[in-house]
């Protein structure tokens, strides 16, 4: 993922501040280590880190149209990019990445052009005719985004909080599926899907739909021009995806370049679950696998960087993050620049063990709408960033809109969790890919029990964790935690461990002068 960040309307068109723009982009380099720009039009200024996905030769940004008065930076992958070309015959493309059909849709279609843009992304468009502007993320919010205002007047947009924390007065994040309108001064959301009402929806459960629908995700990720690989964790999500993706890649552009043998990656404490099972599913897929070890002490060695990159102080998202960051150096060593996961899959078919207590379809329909609506500030936060620390892009087809919007269509009494029918969490994906003639996954991967990540990666990591805490919180910091940290004050020592650290890096939280409304 790229780093994105703009400063508009800001009162001050000086060199001086053209340096200070530069240097806040610089704190998001990791994120986007290939190439750096600046446009700047009067007061307002786009600035823009690269990660090279598509097109590394001639994609570098801010974007343009044909007489540059509409620039845009943007952070994202726009898997329908080139249906969307062919309608735009009367235009001009000065590249071949996928982000530039950003500026010429916006040419035709005004700010109603959002919801034809099929994949991930973060961008802040700026139309010098008449000095507007609008910023947009995608409709799930894998893409990370922020905005903050500054006393002068003046709006910030960054890819990171670390791009604007210091300059603005306020800052909160950037909501998912919405739009902002320098015209209109405000957000409106442009992501409206039928399951967005959460109205209890019927259409019959069709294995086959299903199937296709996921396929047709995964392949739509296999757009780039660079080495990329599966992060294969052994449990049915993860392994969904490997499977999906080494029968498929053989036929694509992909394969014509680098070649169709998939490579999967894996990280965990020595003997851990996922690393058994997950080299089990590479052996039946055949994949190159790549197993990364770390040891309890590498993590918490870790744990100050994580929580500076993924900008949180949620407990079990840092508990996550820190495998998956250390892993993500790792996979960036080896030269490979994408890699695809599985997160969301249990926001959308109710696959946490708490589901089986649903007393109802339409509780457990409302549930997952909840979910899959809060996905940004946890597991699209810990994929987006834990990767990026390292210049790292994570796809996520789990989270594709128009996979979402076949899953949720279906009637949630197929997704209700009843054992006595053998029908465990996420029966319905199960069902959907246990396929007796041209099997995806050996029956016991298949249904396999799930496994949370961070206790996947071994038991014992959670154990180290809380050890290390409860020798750095004492019982008496414990008792005035409600006076330290009033707004979401940590329960656990673990907890407060975490946000003394956040706090540490982001003390505008809590400073009188500056507020930030951290959704957690």
């Amino acid at each position: 993922m790229c780093g994105i960040l703009a400063v508009l309307g800001c009162s001050d068109d000086s060199q001086a501040k053209r340096v200070r723009v530069l240097e806040l982009s610089r704190r998001l380099k990791h994120r986007g280590p290939d190439w750096s720009g600046l446009h700047q039009h009067g007061d307002c200024y786009l600035a823009h880190q690269r990660l090279a996905i598509v097109d590394p030769a001639s994609g570098d940004q801010p974007l343009f149209n044909e007489d540059k008065s509409v620039a845009v930076t943007v952070n994202g992958e726009i898997y329908n990019h080139e249906e969307l070309r062919k309608k735009l015959v009367n235009h001009k493309f000065r590249t071949g990445s996928d982000c530039d059909v950003i500026a010429h849709l916006y040419e035709e279609y005004g700010e109603d052009f959002v919801d034809m843009l099929d994949g991930i992304f973060s961008f802040v468009l700026l139309d010098t005719r008449d000095n507007s502007y609008i910023v947009a993320r995608d409709a799930i919010g894998v893409a990370s985004l922020y905005i903050g205002w500054g006393l002068d007047g003046s709006v910030w947009i960054s890819s990171e909080m670390k791009g604007l924390n210091d300059d603005c007065e306020h800052f909160e994040c950037f909501p998912p599926g919405h739009l902002y309108s320098s015209k209109t001064g405000g957000f409106r959301r442009w992501y409206n899907p039928p399951w967005f009402s959460e109205a209890i929806p019927s259409v019959p459960y069709d294995p086959l739909v299903l199937r296709r629908a996921f396929e047709n995700a995964v392949i739509k990720r296999l757009m780039t021009d660079v080495p990329f690989g599966v992060l294969l964790s052994g449990g049915l999500d993860s392994s969904l995806v490997a499977s999906i993706t080494a029968r498929y890649l053989a036929g694509t552009k992909t394969a014509k370049h680098w070649g169709s043998q998939l490579h999967s990656f894996c990280v965990g404490l020595e003997n851990s679950p996922d690393l058994k099972a997950a080299r089990e599913v590479a052996d039946y897929l055949g994949t190159v696998h790549h197993e990364f070890h770390f040891t309890v002490q590498d993590g918490i060695d870790a744990i100050e960087d994580v929580i500076y990159h993924i900008e949180t102080y949620d407990v079990t998202t840092i508990r996550a993050s820190t495998p998956m960051f250390l892993m993500s150096r790792k996979i960036k060593s080896l030269g490979v620049k994408m890699v695809i996961s599985g997160e969301g899959s249990d926001e959308i078919f109710g696959g946490y063990l708490y589901f089986h207590k649903a007393p109802n379809k339409d509780e457990f329909h409302h549930e997952t709408c909840r979910k899959i609506k809060a996905l940004h500030q946890y597991d699209c936060l810990r994929a987006n960033k834990a990767t990026s620390a390292w210049g790292l892009e994570a796809r996520v087809p789990f989270l594709d809109k128009q996979f979402i919007n076949v899953a949720m269509s279906i009637d949630p009494e197929s997704k209700m969790i009843k054992r006595d029918e053998g029908r465990i969490e996420k029966w319905i994906l199960r069902r959907a890919f246990d396929d007796e003639e041209h099997p995806y996954l050996p029956k016991h991967i298949l249904y396999r029990q799930k496994e949370q990540f961070s206790d996947g990666v071994g038991y014992s990591w959670i154990d180290g964790l809380k050890a290390h805490a409860d020798q750095h919180v004492t019982n008496k910091m414990m008792r005035n935690a409600s006076n330290i940290f009033p707004h979401n004050t940590p329960t656990t020592k673990e907890a407060y461990y975490y946000r003394m650290i956040f706090e540490r890096f982001f003390p505008q939280v809590i400073s009188q002068n500056s507020t930030f409304r951290i959704y957690l």
